[in-house]
Order: C-alpha cells, then sequence, then structure tokens
C-alpha cells in the first residue's frame, strides 16, 4: 500500500480528478457488472472523459454529509474507535486498484465504510445480508489495504442502524486483482468501450461519447448477422407478448366498465380518473406564432434504424 495523494487540502474538484487514475472502491463492482447503479461503460466514461460533474447527485451528497455521523455512530454500537485515513492509496503490485477509506479502526487490521440508504432498499440488509456491489467494495478496499477485515455501517433513513463484518476472502480478493486490471489494460489503456448491459444508463453515456454523426458517412459492417437477426426475432416476440398484455388490459377495462376498482383472486386492480393540465401547443403555434418560436428548445439526438439492406 502505498499514498499516492493526501487528501486534506484537496478540493473536491481534484480529488474527482485523482480518481481517474485507477478503479476506486465504489467502481469495482461496476467493472464486475454487479452493481445496480452503474455499469463498466459508466466506469469506462468517468476514466477517459475530462467530465466530473456526473460524479454527484443528491443521494452521494447526503451520504458525504452524514458520514461522520454514521461514523460516530459506529463507535457508539461497537466500542471501536475509528480514524480518518485523509489519504487516497494504491496498491503497489496493482497500482490500478485506488482506495480512499471511509474510516481505519484503531488496534484492528480493518476498516469501516459508511452508508447511507432509503428505507425501500432496508430489505437488503435483513437476517445479516450485505448488498453485493457493498460486499465487493470492501474487499477491493481489504485487497489495497492488506486488511483483514472491513465493517460496513449503514443508515437506513427513518429504520434503523445496522453494522456487518465482512472477513477477508482471498479467492474474491484474486478475482478482483484479475478482473480491474483486465479491465484497465483491455478498456481503459487501450480506449476501448467495454461489452454492453443494455442498461438505460449505457445507452445514455454512449449517446453523450457519440452525440453527433457525421453526415454522409458509411462504415462497412459484417460481422452482425446473428445479431441482426436475433434482434429481429426479440423485436417480433416483444411485440406479440406487447399485444397480448394490452389484450388483457382491455377485458379488465371491460370488466370494470364506469367502476373504479375491483378485488379478488389476490389482486386489486384500479381504473381511476385521471386529469392532466397540458399546453395546446397546436393551437399556440397556430395563434402565437412568434411567442411559440421563443419558447422552442432543440433537442440533439441519435436514432437507431435496422431495415434490410
Amino acid at each position: 500500500m502505498k499514498k499516492l495523494v493526501s487528501t486534506r487540502n484537496l478540493s473536491r474538484e481534484e480529488w474527482l480528478k485523482y480518481r481517474k487514475n485507477g478503479i476506486g472502491g465504489s467502481d469495482a463492482a461496476a467493472v464486475c457488472g454487479l452493481n445496480p447503479y452503474s455499469s463498466p461503460i459508466k466506469v469506462y466514461y468517468d476514466k477517459t472523459t475530462d467530465e466530473t460533474s456526473s460524479y454527484d447527485n443528491e443521494a452521494m451528497r447526503q451520504g458525504r454529509d452524514l458520514e461522520g455521523y454514521v461514523a460516530e455512530r459506529f463507535m457508539e454500537e461497537t466500542g471501536l474507535k475509528v480514524r480518518r485515513a485523509n489519504a487516497i492509496f494504491y496498491d503497489e503490485a496493482y497500482p490500478v486498484m485506488l482506495a480512499d477509506a471511509d474510516r481505519l479502526v484503531v488496534g484492528e487490521n480493518a476498516g469501516l465504510e459508511c452508508k447511507t440508504v432509503s428505507p425501500y432498499s432496508s430489505g437488503q440488509w435483513e437476517d445479516g445480508k450485505i448488498p453485493i456491489h457493498y460486499q465487493i467494495q470492501c474487499h477491493h478496499y481489504m485487497s489495497v489495504f492488506q486488511a483483514e477485515a472491513w465493517y460496513i455501517a449503514a443508515l437506513i433513513f427513518g429504520k434503523g442502524f445496522v453494522v456487518r463484518k465482512i472477513q477477508r476472502d482471498d479467492q474474491v480478493i484474486r478475482d478482483l486483482r484479475r478482473i480491474e486490471m483486465d479491465f484497465w489494460e483491455n478498456h481503459i489503456r487501450k480506449k476501448v468501450f467495454p461489452e454492453p448491459d443494455g442498461s438505460e444508463l449505457s445507452d445514455k453515456l454512449i449517446l453523450q461519447r457519440f452525440g453527433r454523426a457525421e453526415k454522409g458517412t458509411v462504415l462497412p459492417m459484417s460481422g452482425f448477422s446473428e445479431k441482426l437477426e436475433r434482434r429481429e426475432e426479440l423485436s417480433a416476440l416483444i411485440s406479440k407478448m406487447e399485444t397480448e398484455k394490452k389484450q388483457i388490459e382491455q377485458e379488465l377495462k371491460l370488466f370494470l366498465g364506469d367502476a373504479e376498482a375491483a378485488e379478488g383472486d389476490g389482486y386489486r386492480i384500479s381504473w381511476k380518473n385521471v386529469d392532466t393540465s397540458r399546453i395546446d401547443s397546436e393551437r399556440l403555434k397556430r395563434e402565437q406564432p412568434e411567442i411559440y418560436a421563443g419558447f422552442q428548445k432543440i433537442i440533439h439526438s441519435r436514432r437507431l434504424t435496422v431495415k434490410a439492406a
């Protein structure tokens, strides 16, 4: 373990830039394809662009603001003492593995990860459970710090406070090292996009990276025939399933008639009135064209179409 940079006087912008030098604990599960809130493409995008604004959101802000409180509660609950690491560290043998631990446990070869959790996710912590992406994050830290264990403390808003201890698993750490090094060497260094995962997040990031097409450019294409045929099969199947779903919904509407809801067979269905207020854009364009033009917004995007040549 070696210090990359002290974080004592580091601005958030500088901290985010240093994170681009390797794979951090919160990146590890995404690289493994096991983070429900991120993806390999997201990590690739973060590491290969200068953008830093996408790193932050309200949930992350609350997590930072409450980190100290979670650490204090952990000490109250366990009687253990913790201290700040105040640096970003890296593993000398695997230098792309970075770690900025929330806290280190005094008197133990262990650390602490502080989490704030939505009450809607409380079930993921029941009966001693720990979400898999947090387990991977903690093992990533154990690899960098050569630690024997890592604690995780989670404040579940309005519901409770849980503490778990994860023991070092050398097989998990070996797998993480292999996956992370491979990802860095074969994707980040070579500027090669990871395999898409079909998520909306990956869709958004691919569009951000390739936002505008060069008009008139046509690439020769080969090797996609099987996938394109499979896409056609899936499109037909989805269309058939959507039609069947719609038919069932229409049957339910006919059954309800003027009624708002029905109960039975283990279900409750409703067909409620919904009143919405919208701008009549066609009328506005017709009667007040100058005002309409003043509020028009051009949105740039790209549309993928597939058809037989």
